[in-house]
């Protein structure tokens, strides 16, 4: 296994940690959002439930900390990639913030100079 398919199978690994941090939060928020909505539907006092709100409100902070730690990593690992001379690579949706005009039109797989778009990863 070469460097290259080594940062392909590294990339397609920290997306999918990414996309299931995202999907974590997506549904922690949900519940706390739901959560006062439930209490009122039921006709049950403010004070009940409160803590399972403060507790679910935490998750959310901690999830989005640890959405922040794999960002910084994202980070770290695509300058180890360019200080090693690795190709650009990209796993999943392609398009950031600052690319104008989207490089990617939402395109979701492996891209990189070498091999083209890929929508099928490989197995790792």
């Amino acid at each position: 296994m070469n460097r290259s398919d080594i940062g392909q199978t590294l990339a397609g690994r920290l997306y999918a940690a990414e996309a299931a941090i995202d999907a974590a939060l997506i549904e922690t928020a949900r519940l706390a959002a739901y959560l006062p909505e439930a209490r009122s539907d039921a006709y049950l006092s403010a004070v009940t439930g409160q803590k399972a709100f403060e507790e679910t409100a935490q998750s959310v902070v901690a999830l989005s900390q640890a959405r922040g730690h794999i960002v910084k990593t994202h980070e770290r690992l695509a300058a180890l990639a360019r200080a090693l001379g690795l190709d650009p690579l990209a796993v999943g949706p392609v398009d950031k913030p600052g690319d104008e005009p989207p490089i990617g039109g939402g395109v979701t797989g492996v891209i990189s100079r070498e091999t083209g778009i890929s929508r099928n990863r490989e197995p790792c």
